[in-house]
């Protein structure tokens, strides 16, 4: 299964700022991160994860800063913030709302494949 690149899109906020409420974190961290919650289902790359983070960063919703790995290697960690914080909350009273009304909608309209019905007289193995 494919997910749309709106749909990723829309939900890149909320589920980085979840994310980064479990605790600081570094880029490839969190797109490894987002891949294990997802099931393998999303997979972010860095060019759409780092215009993210530098949007939140500009908001006010998370501070960053260089620290060194043991590695030697330079890392850039990111920190949600309390405003950052604010903001995950709303989102997640938005995205609550919509799965809410999605699942009552999908209740009462539930998708299903249509059933092939033999037409009479006609063979399947003929066609139609």
């Amino acid at each position: 299964m494919e997910i749309s690149k709106e749909l990723i899109a829309a939900s890149s906020t909320p589920l980085v700022l979840s994310i980064l409420a479990e605790g600081d974190s570094y880029g490839y961290a969190i797109l490894k991160r987002v891949w294990e919650l997802s099931g393998g289902r999303l997979e972010w790359t860095d060019g759409m994860l780092y215009p993210v983070l530098h949007r939140l960063e500009r908001l006010g919703y998370v501070e960053a800063r260089w620290e060194v790995a043991e590695s030697g290697r330079r890392r850039r960690y990111y920190r949600i913030t309390s405003r950052g914080r604010a903001r995950l909350a709303e989102e997640r009273r938005q995205w609550q709302a919509v799965d809410a009304t999605l699942r009552r909608v999908w209740g009462v309209f539930s998708v299903r494949a249509p059933v092939e019905r033999p037409v009479a007289g006609v063979s399947l193995a003929q066609g139609a």
